[in-house]
This record gives C-alpha cells, structure tokens and sequence, in this order.
C-alpha cells in the first residue's frame, strides 16, 4: 500500500504521535497502515449500517408515492350534470380546442380551433374556410374528435360526435366574431360553419378530483342520446 503524503496529516495528532522529533515527515509504515486500516474499517461499518436504512427509506418514499398516485386515483361517483357542468367549464377555460377528422384512406388529421362556447345541448360550432381540407374530410366522413385542454387545472376534456357543415346566412350572422374579418373578407362565400353534435364525453379535472379508474385510468365518460339530423336548408355545403 502506497503511502501518503499530506500536509493535513503532518498537523494531525495521529502524525505527532507516531513521528518521534527529528524522524522522516511521514509516519512509520506500520504506525500509519495501522491507522488507515482503522479508518478503513470504521468507514466500512458506518456504510454498512446507513446502506439499509438509506434503502428502506427509499421504499418507503416510493411506497408512499405509489399508494398516493394510485389508490388515491380511485374515482367518486359524480352524477350526469356535474360532470357536464365541470366540462363546461373546462372547455371555456381552455378557449381553443383540437378538431380532429379523419381523411378518405382512415388517417386522422388535427389542428387547433378557436370554438364558440357549447350551448345548452353541449353543441360546438366552429368558423371555416368552406375550402379546407377539414371541410373536404367532413364531407366524407362526419365523425369528429374534440379535444380541450386546460394547462392549469390541469384537466382536459374529449368529444366523440358528428361534424355537420352549416352555409345557412342567420346562422352565419349569429356566430360570428370581429377579430375574424382579416381571416374571412367575404363572409358569404368565403365563411362556413361546422356544428359538432355530442356522443360522447369524456371529462378529467384533477382540480375538482374527477379522475380515471385506479387499473385502466379509463375516464368519467358521459353519453349523449342520438339526436336526429336537422335536415340541412337549400344553400347549405
């Protein structure tokens, strides 16, 4: 075993002890293996003992963190209108929301829309360009994804329904909004709605402990009766 030199050991008792006046500046051989093999045990035990408490405390950390994530996970029951009432309010904080649809060869396509408030039915109305590709999709295949995501609750909302696109001119005059006319200069040719009839509803609000199912996280799901399709008016894509 190589021995050490170090200018805190010369100061250190162990080194007046071992180094007689006038000796070489380093420790007996023996005297100092002696000694390092001391620390060296002490060190040894001392890692021994903290090694399994450490341990454990760690299981117990993730134990903890385990049994709070998961069996704290374990949904309430929350009746049909709370659990509206709390999309509602999800979807107006989160503003814009995800349209997803589906293409002719069952590739799905999203972007982000700027939707009006759901109305009384849980009704979403969009603007858009009567030349999109969404437009073109819709027309192929109604069905459509919402998808609301509100940052600081966190929560987050999902719609399955059926797309349906409006060129009725009353409708278009109703749902309208003025930051839109650099956007749709000619609002009768250029602007068009689509009217997204519910299905499905899908709600999870960590604020208000509205949470998905401890096993499958499968989320409070609310559904919608099959309401008939009002039948388009004359002029309506």
């Amino acid at each position: 075993m190589p021995l050490l030199r170090s200018s805190s050991l010369h100061d250190s008792k162990f080194y007046k002890h071992c180094a007689p006046g006038g000796a070489e500046e380093r420790p007996e051989p023996n005297c100092y293996q002696f000694w390092l093999r001391g620390q060296q045990h002490q060190i040894l035990m001392i890692s021994t003992s903290i090694k399994p408490a450490v341990f454990a405390g760690i299981l117990l950390l993730c134990a903890a963190s385990f049994t709070s994530g998961v069996l704290g996970q374990e949904p309430q029951r929350f009746s049909r209108d709370t659990l509206i009432k709390a999309a509602r309010e999800v979807m107006e904080t989160a503003r814009y929301c995800a349209l997803i649809t589906v293409d002719s060869k069952g590739r799905t396509h999203a972007r982000t829309m700027d939707p009006f408030a759901p109305d009384e039915n849980m009704l979403v109305w969009f603007g858009t360009n009567p030349g999109s590709r969404k437009v073109a999709e819709i027309r192929r295949n109604s069905r459509v994804v919402l998808y609301y995501f509100d940052r600081e609750g966190p929560a987050y909302v999902t719609i399955s329904g059926t797309a349906r696109l409006v060129n009725d001119p009353k409708e278009k005059a109703r749902r309208w909004k003025d930051e839109w006319k650099t956007f749709y200069p000619d609002r009768q040719k250029g602007y068009l709605l689509i009217a997204v009839t519910p299905s499905e509803l899908e709600i999870v609000s960590e604020k208000k402990g509205i949470v998905g199912d401890a096993v499958r996280w499968t989320p409070p799901k609310v559904r919608f009766g099959s309401a008939p399709h009002r039948k388009l008016k004359t002029g309506q894509n």
